[in-house]
């Protein structure tokens, strides 16, 4: 009955499809045959995506993040793309690929078009071959040796490489779409086929057939017939096709694309020429800007450079088509650029006609690393008076700060859990213990950047000196936490380090007021653009990208966004914590009147902190003790469910909920408990099920409880306390940019000195190595030098 169907409807299309069309999986000896149904799929079997993807053409996208929603794409491919490096053939291994790729998103149910370099390379490379033999043979006869002599291979003449090499690309396309049972359909078209109205309407209305029979249409120019482009030949208000670039931007229009996707063998589009020293590559280029760019040389292949693929954007984007121009040549890359460009990743450059109010995100980063360097060279009393004032504008503008909070409150009722809602939430009090904690920090900056940690007389009158350094630009993202905002700031201004913060958006009345004072504050000294919110669409994981632009990424949230972002960041050190399993030992020598104080405590205090309890393990001699029925008593009456280990579960009849695993982050009124034999087995469980955070003995063994301070190795161990004291307000810090389980630099709760780094000052008079050889003049000396007492008053 499918075939039927098809084949009824593609009678009148067989008509129109004559000037253009081969599909490929039709026989050479005819333009359409009836067989090639069998390729097309049942569209029942498409996995379509869950976005949304049909929308009002006419618009083009105003952001990246809006390209998941493109429902008609072109993708071209240049000649650098499609050719190997020598020119001569194809590039395989990125063909498969990238027909892959295109593959995937015809089965998410979007329509796909290939625009298409590479006949004449293929063609080049069957004559050469054709040529080589021929001359092989007529030397050989001629005389009647084995051993040929150095063959010259004529110049070959581009059209006829084209009329050689078209039949086998497409035959190579149909054998690689074949794999994903997708049929392919190749169009054939020169400039002449677009100034005839009867040819263009039946161009538009052979592709809307081949689309809407989920066949991916694969056109190029005819490059076997083409005449030469002519210079300054455009039609007022249409772009001329000279080559692939004008002929892909001429059918997305003709087409109402939603995306043109352009494939080079460069990044996108730089505000200089590619390769040189102060080449930055352009992420959004708007109408109007062609003036501060200035193009290189065109591609070592193909008709067009960089200019003419910004002509051609530039229309498409007129016609209301969106674009991206990206590399796909780059092995690293290649195998993914054309869905992490439909996924709306920051990748190549966008072509955009909406311009943001404010600064791009790598504006703020350098705006950040040059504040932060002015930062630094402040006087340590100036960056603690900025840190008070900030401290007193929290208490100062309460009621405005307090506003703003409800606002998000209300906007995250029934979106977000209880514990981010706790998180979320900001109060008097709340408030009141960030001042206290920032005028900490002022307090203990006095002597943070610039101190000498070691002097050392390497010769005489050459002097070296070790002394702390700000790390230079941080990104700290955080979730749910406004108050985050304050303390980082401060612990950024305090170390002299620039500062981009990234908060969730159900965040985002409380960032924008907090970050309006912290910049007042920074006002006072003139570095107000030190501290930066980035406020753009920005993903994390492009954020996780600007390796060239920052030093350090902080995570504050979930476990999910600290492992995503440890994914996601490429040559970024990520400072933080991807899980706090925190544990809590009860010795059989515990105290009766601290157990249950400290279990609650750790448990019940704030459930969703990183640093609250979730595995405790209990020594097996307390099981069906007074001390352990206190325990379970006063968790039901704090209403923490119980799930059982194993080891737990099997001395009890009735069981609580067997743990699904050991290794649990709750975050929120459970607990797991389990049993153990002694102190040694408890460590063995913590180091095999723990995350190196926070753990805690129980007992009134000092001997049994040193063994454990000293065994356990987490960032931190605690005897008889509470596992919600790993906190850097609590440990004396002001407050901490997050609780590291680092072995590298910065591990615990980590405060101001975590945020400083140290370089290395060396003063000579006329110092020269050669000095210091076996006939030199010098010795080296090595002498450690007292260390000079700086005034923190």
């Amino acid at each position: 009955m499918l075939s039927q169907v098809y084949h009824c409807g593609l009678q009148p299309f067989k008509q129109r499809l004559l000037p253009w069309v081969k599909c490929t999986a039709f026989s050479r000896s005819h333009h359409v045959q009836t067989s090639a149904i069998r390729h097309v799929r049942s569209w029942s079997n498409i996995p379509f995506i869950t976005v949304p993807l049909s929308r009002a053409h006419g618009k083009s996208f105003a952001h990246r993040s809006e390209l998941k929603h493109a429902k008609r794409i072109v993708v071209k491919l240049g000649s650098a793309v499609v050719t190997r490096g020598d020119e001569c053939g194809l590039a395989l291994g990125r063909l498969a690929s990238i027909v892959e790729q295109v593959s995937v998103l015809q089965n998410q149910g979007r329509e796909m078009m290939l625009v298409t370099s590479g006949a004449v390379a293929f063609g080049r490379q069957r004559l050469r071959h054709e040529i080589l033999l021929s001359q092989s043979v007529r030397q050989a006869l001629h005389s009647g040796q084995n051993q040929l002599k150095e063959m010259a291979i004529p110049v070959l003449e581009a059209r006829a490489c084209a009329a050689a090499g078209q039949s086998g690309l497409m035959a190579l396309y149909e054998a690689m779409f074949t794999q994903y049972s997708i049929c392919a359909a190749q169009i054939l078209v020169t400039n002449l086929d677009f100034h005839d109205e009867q040819k263009r309407r039946n161009l538009n209305g052979t592709l809307h057939e081949l689309l809407r029979m989920n066949i991916v249409p694969i056109i190029n120019t005819n490059d076997a017939v083409v005449p030469p482009a002519e210079p300054n030949s455009d039609l007022q208000g249409v772009i001329s096709v000279k080559d692939n670039d004008s002929l892909a931007a001429r059918l997305a229009v003709e087409m109402k694309t939603d995306l043109l996707i352009v494939l080079s063998d460069v990044e996108g589009l730089f505000d200089s020429p590619p390769g040189s020293d102060d080449a930055k590559l352009i992420d959004i280029f708007y109408p109007g800007d062609q003036q501060s760019v200035t193009f290189g040389t065109k591609s070592r292949v193909g008709m067009g450079g960089m200019e003419a693929k910004v002509k051609a954007a530039l229309w498409a984007l007129q016609g209301g088509t969106s674009v991206v121009i990206a590399n796909g040549t780059h092995p690293k890359v290649s195998g993914h650029v054309i869905t992490d460009i439909v996924e709306g990743k920051k990748v190549g450059t966008f072509f955009s006609e909406v311009k943001p109010a404010g600064p791009t995100v790598e504006q703020q980063g350098e705006m950040a690393r040059s504040g932060g360097r002015m930062l630094a060279t402040l006087e340590p009393e100036q960056r603690a008076e900025i840190i008070h004032h900030l401290a007193d504008l929290l208490t100062d503008q309460r009621d405005e700060i307090l506003l703003a909070n409800k606002k998000d409150m209300e906007e995250a009722e029934g979106r977000l859990a209880a514990p981010l809602l706790k998180r979320l939430s900001l109060s008097t009090s709340k408030l009141n213990s960030l001042a206290i904690g920032l005028r900490q920090i002022a307090s203990s900056s006095q002597d943070s950047v610039g101190r000498v940690l070691r002097r050392t007389r390497i010769a005489k009158n050459l002097e070296l000196e070790q002394v702390t350094v700000p790390i230079g630009v941080l990104l700290v993202i955080f979730e749910s936490r406004p108050d985050c905002l304050p303390q980082v700031a401060a612990l950024a201004i305090a170390s002299g380090n620039g500062l981009l913060l990234k908060g969730g958006k159900e965040a985002a009345h409380s960032n924008r007021i907090l970050h309006l004072l912290t910049q007042e504050a920074l006002s006072i000294h003139g570095v107000k653009e030190a501290v930066q919110l980035v406020n753009t669409r920005e993903e994390v994981e492009d954020l996780c990208r600007l390796d060239k632009m920052i030093d350090l990424i902080i995570p504050r949230g979930s476990s999910q966004l600290v492992r995503d972002i440890q994914k996601a960041a490429k040559g970024i050190p990520v400072m933080g914590h991807s899980e706090g399993i925190c544990h809590m030992y009860v010795d059989s020598e515990a105290s009766v009147d601290k157990v249950t104080r400290l279990v609650r405590d750790s448990k019940c205090e704030y459930p969703a902190a990183c640093n609250a309890l979730e595995t405790l393990l209990i020594h097996r001699d307390l099981l069906r003790t007074p001390l352990f029925d206190q325990i379970i008593d006063m968790l039901r009456v704090e209403q923490v469910k119980i799930h059982a280990g194993p080891k737990f579960a099997s001395y009890l009849t009735f069981s609580p909920s067997e743990v699904k695993s050991l290794r649990t982050e709750y975050g929120d009124l459970e607990l797991c408990i389990e049993v153990v034999d002694n102190v040694q087995e408890a460590i063995d469980h913590i180091h095999k099920y723990g995350s190196s955070h926070t753990d805690v003995i129980v007992t009134e063994n000092e001997k049994t409880a040193e063994f454990f301070l000293q065994h356990v190795d987490s960032a931190c161990v605690f005897w008889n306390a509470s596992t919600r004291f790993s906190d850097g307000y609590r440990f004396g810090l002001g407050a901490e940019v997050g609780i590291s389980t680092s072995r590298i630099h910065a591990r615990g709760p980590v405060g101001l000195e975590g945020l400083l780094t140290t370089k290395w000052l060396l003063r000579g008079q006329d110092h020269v190595v050669s000095d210091f050889s076996e006939h030199g003049s010098l010795k080296f000396l090595h002498e450690n030098l007292p260390i000079p007492q700086r005034n923190t008053n």
